[in-house]
C-alpha cells in the first residue's frame, strides 16, 4: 500500500448510493484521478489516502483509495483553497483571503477554538458566524468519527454505510455493542460484526456475541431447508461457531426466547427452536391450510363432463380417467396438487383447467415461483404465468431483507383459480405469503412433481402438504409426451420408480463411461466447447448446460465453472475483469443470481420496459464492467439489463455449470452430468431424478456405471425438520386451536 497527500480539485463523478467517488486531486503540482468510496467529499479538502496504483485502458493511472484521514492545510495557500471550497456558508475566494490574511496560519485553530472572532472580519455578521459555526462542528465532529471508524479495522465504504445508519451515536454503537449492526444495516452479517468486535476487544463469551451467535447458527435453517432446530444441535452449533462452552449458550437461550427474536416450542417430543419468521410461517400457512382445503364449491347448472368432452374435441385430443378426475376436481375444491414427472400431461390438464373456466366466466392466473419457471409455462401454456412475487404485487422495505406483499389477507387476490406450476420448489415463507391471498371462493391448484428435491428454501411444503391428507392429490404416471425417438421421459419414470434403465447410446439419453477423474473432467470440456457444437449444432453457451451433484471435486460445480471458463471465455485484452472473492468474473461469462433482490432496476432491452426485481436462479451474461463508475451490467436471458454496483458481486456466481438444485424449473436443450463418488446425501434417486428431467432434447451421463447404479436404488435424502404436515393436521381436528 502507498500513501499519498494531496487537495481535491475537482470532482468528476459521485454515486450517492456506496459513496464510490471519481476525483481529480492536485498531488505536489500534479493532477492524479483517485477513485474509491468516500464518505463525502469537497473541493480543496486536503487528504491522506492510502491505496495502490492502477492502468485504466481508456483513462490511464489512477490511484484507488482504501483508507482516507483529513489532514489539516498548514500553508496559508492551502487555508485559502479549504475555506474558500465552498464548504462553509457565506465564506466564498475573497473572504476566505481575508480571514487567511488576519489570521495566517492560526487560522484553523481559531475555527476549532475561537470562532467568534471570524466576527472581526468585514461581511461576517452574526447569521452567518452562526450558520459557519454550526457547519464547521458537525463536519469536524463527522471527521473525527469516520478517522475513529477506520482505526478500527473497517473499511471507507462500511465506514460510511455505519456513519449514515448511526450518525452521531456511531462510535457509541462500536463500543457498547457492535452486533447491533447485523440488525441495522444490509450486509452486515455475524462474522463481519465478530470482527469488528474482536479488533474492539469484545471477550468470546460477552452476552452480547453469545446472543448474536446464536441467531447466527439457527439462520442455518435457512441454509438446510428446515424451519428449526433441536435445542441439542441449536446448543452445541452455537458452542462450536463461539468457541464457548454449551453452559454459557443455553444460559442465552431464554433469554432470546422473552427478547421475541426466537420461538420455542414442541415438537415430536422435543424441544426445538424456530426463527421468529419461519415459526410463524409456517403456522400461518398451516392455519390458512387447513381452512382452503375445507372448502367445496359447485357451480349451478354445469355439466363438467360435457365440458370437458368440448375440450378434447376443440383440441383434438384424448384425456384418460385421471386426466378428466383433475380437471373436475380443479371446479370442486378449495385446493387440489397434481403431481407427475416429466410427460404426464400436467401441461395438459392445465390448459384444459384454464380453458373451460374462461368459457365460464371465471378468472383464472398462472403462477410459478421463479423467473423461469414462470416462463416456460407461459410457453408450453400460451397463457401468461407470472412469478408469485409478481402476481402478490411485492413491496420492498430497506429494513427487511424479506419482501412484504400487497397482496394479502385484507387485499387479496380476485380471482376464481390460481393454478401454481412447480410447486415443489415453494418454501414455506413464500407459501405463507400465497395463502394469505387466497380468499374463499377461490381455488388453488398446485401442480408440481413430488419426486424432485424440495425448494431451495426452508420448508418441504408439497411433500408436507400431500403427507397431511388434508388435500385432494391426483397422481399422475402415464407418459404421454415423447416422440419415437426420446428416451429421456421413459427412463426418467423408470429411475424415478427404481429401475435401472436399459440405456441406448443412439437415443436422446446417453450414458458415457468415465472412470479416471481428469480424463473425465478433459471429455466433459471438449463435449461442451467441440463435440457437441461442431456435430449437433448446440450453443456451448446457450443451449449447453453442465449439472453436478457437487460443489466440490475436480467435476464440481466450482471447478467445472473455473474449467469452462477459461476455455468458452478465457481472458483477453479486449475483455475486462474483476476478482471477487477468489474467482474471476469477466465480460462473457454466463452468469447467475443467487439471491432474490426485489429492488434492483432493470430494463427490457427489447420493449424498453422499466421495473424492479431479479430473482434467484436467473441466468445471463456478464455483458459489461465498469472499473470507472464500480459497477458491471448483466443481460438476462428474459431480455432484462441490469446495473449492478461492485459490492452487489456476491449476488452472482458462474453458470457455465450449476448444481441440480439450481437447476430446479429450468429445462435446458441439452444436459451434461458427471456421475463420480461422493457423499450419500448427494447421490440418491431423488437427485438423479432430477437432474434428469432438466433435459429437453439431449442428456449425457459421464462417469461410474456402478454410481449411477447405486443412486438409483439410494432414496436416502436429508430429512428436513418441519412441522407443516403436522400443523395442518392439527388445525383441521381442532379448528378453534
Amino acid at each position: 500500500m502507498e500513501i499519498i497527500k494531496g487537495t481535491v480539485e475537482h470532482i468528476v463523478f459521485r454515486n450517492s448510493n456506496n459513496g464510490y467517488t471519481v476525483a481529480h486531486f492536485d498531488i505536489d503540482g500534479d493532477l492524479v484521478t483517485v477513485v474509491g468510496n468516500f464518505d463525502e467529499l469537497n473541493h480543496g479538502e486536503y487528504l491522506k489516502l492510502t491505496g495502490y496504483w492502477t492502468e485504466h485502458k481508456n483513462y490511464g493511472d489512477q490511484f484507488c483509495m482504501e483508507t482516507y484521514a483529513m489532514e489539516i492545510p498548514t500553508s496559508t495557500e492551502g487555508i485559502t483553497r479549504y475555506l474558500s471550497s465552498g464548504i462553509l456558508p457565506g465564506i466564498g475566494e475573497k473572504t476566505a483571503k481575508a480571514i487567511v490574511a488576519r489570521f495566517g496560519e492560526e487560522t484553523l485553530d481559531i475555527l476549532d477554538n475561537n470562532p467568534e472572532r471570524l466576527s472581526e472580519i468585514k461581511g461576517i455578521g452574526k447569521k452567518t458566524l452562526a450558520a459557519i459555526k454550526e457547519v464547521y462542528h458537525e463536519q469536524r465532529e463527522v471527521r473525527q468519527i469516520m478517522i475513529q471508524i477506520q482505526d478500527y479495522g473497517i473499511s471507507a465504504n462500511w465506514a460510511m454505510k455505519l456513519y449514515k445508519t448511526y450518525k452521531f451515536d456511531t462510535i457509541s454503537v462500536l463500543l457498547n455493542n457492535p452486533y447491533q449492526m447485523i440488525d441495522d444495516i444490509r450486509g452486515i452479517g455475524f462474522k463481519i460484526a465478530d470482527q469488528i468486535a474482536n479488533h474492539l476487544g469484545f471477550e468470546e463469551n460477552s452476552p452480547g456475541r453469545i446472543l448474536a451467535g446464536i441467531n447466527y447458527s439457527l439462520g442455518e435453517c435457512y441454509n438446510r431447508g428446515n424451519t428449526y432446530m433441536t435445542e441439542t444441535e441449536l446448543i452445541q452449533t452455537s458452542s462450536r461457531i463461539l468457541g464457548v462452552n454449551e453452559d454459557e449458550i443455553n444460559a442465552q437461550l431464554g433469554e432470546l426466547v422473552l427478547m421475541g427474536r426466537i420461538i420455542q416450542e414442541e415438537v415430536a417430543d422435543q424441544r426445538v427452536y424456530y426463527p421468529r419468521n419461519l415459526y410463524e410461517a409456517e403456522d400461518n400457512a398451516a392455519l390458512s391450510m387447513a381452512r382452503i382445503s375445507q372448502m367445496t364449491y359447485k357451480i349451478a347448472n354445469v355439466d363438467i363432463d360435457a365440458k370437458i368432452k368440448d375440450y378434447e374435441r376443440d383440441v383434438s385430443i384424448t384425456l384418460d380417467n385421471k386426466q378428466r378426475e383433475a380437471i373436475a376436481a380443479a371446479m370442486d375444491n378449495g385446493v387440489i396438487i397434481i403431481t407427475g414427472g416429466p410427460g404426464t400431461g400436467k401441461t395438459t390438464i392445465i390448459n384444459g383447467i384454464v380453458r373451460i373456466f374462461k368459457d365460464l366466466g371465471l378468472k383464472t392466473v398462472l403462477a410459478a415461483p421463479t423467473g423461469r419457471a414462470a416462463k416456460r409455462i407461459t410457453e408450453t401454456t400460451g397463457n401468461e404465468a407470472k412469478t408469485i412475487h409478481r402476481l402478490l404485487e411485492y413491496e420492498y422495505s430497506q429494513d427487511d431483507d424479506f419482501p412484504s406483499f400487497s397482496k394479502d389477507e385484507t387485499n387479496p387476490l380476485e380471482v376464481d383459480a390460481i393454478i401454481v406450476d412447480e410447486s415443489s420448489m415453494i418454501d414455506i415463507l413464500l407459501m405463507d405469503s400465497l395463502l394469505m391471498a387466497v380468499q374463499p371462493g377461490t381455488r388453488l391448484i398446485m401442480v408440481g412433481d413430488a419426486d424432485q428435491l424440495p425448494s431451495v428454501g426452508p420448508g418441504n411444503v408439497l411433500k408436507d402438504i400431500i403427507e397431511s391428507g388434508a388435500v385432494k392429490v391426483l397422481s399422475l404416471d402415464r407418459i404421454y409426451r415423447q416422440s419415437d425417438e426420446s428416451m429421456i421421459s421413459v427412463n426418467a419414470y423408470e429411475i424415478n420408480h427404481g429401475q435401472i434403465p436399459d440405456i441406448n447410446n443412439d437415443s436422446d439419453f446417453l450414458f458415457l463411461n468415465k472412470n479416471d477423474g481428469d480424463k473425465l473432467l478433459r471429455d466433459i470440456l471438449e463435449l461442451v466447447t467441440n463435440r457437441l457444437p461442431i456435430a449437433k449444432g448446440f450453443d456451448s453457451i446457450h443451449d449447453i448446460q453442465v449439472i453436478s451433484p457437487m460443489k466440490n471435486g475436480k467435476v464440481g460445480v466450482i471447478n467445472l465453472n473455473r474449467e469452462l471458463q477459461a476455455v468458452l471465455n478465457p481472458a483477453r485484452e479486449d475483455r475486462l475483469q474483476r476478482e471477487f472473492g477468489m474467482v474471476i468474473y469477466r465480460e462473457g461469462d454466463k452468469v447467475m443470481q443467487i439471491k432474490n433482490n426485489y429492488r434492483i432496476k432493470w430494463e427490457d432491452t427489447v420493449s424498453l420496459e422499466q421495473g424492479e426485481g431479479i430473482y434467484n436462479g436467473d441466468i445471463g451474461i456478464l455483458e459489461n464492467i465498469s472499473n470507472r463508475e464500480k459497477s458491471f451490467a448483466i443481460l438476462f436471458n428474459d431480455g432484462k439489463r441490469v446495473t449492478y454496483d461492485f459490492d452487489q458481486m456476491d449476488e452472482i456466481t458462474h453458470a457455465y455449470a450449476m448444481t441440480v438444485h439450481k437447476s430446479q424449473g429450468s429445462e435446458f436443450p441439452v444436459v451434461v452430468m458427471p456421475i463420480v463418488g461422493g457423499p450419500p446425501l448427494f447421490l440418491n434417486r431423488k437427485l438423479l431424478y432430477t437432474a434428469v428431467t432438466r433435459a429437453k432434447k439431449l442428456l449425457i451421463l459421464m462417469g461410474n456405471q456402478y454410481v449411477f447404479r447405486q443412486m438409483i436404488k439410494s432414496t436416502e435424502s436429508q430429512n428436513r425438520q418441519t412441522a407443516l404436515r403436522d400443523r395442518i393436521i392439527t388445525y383441521i381436528n381442532h379448528p378453534m386451536v
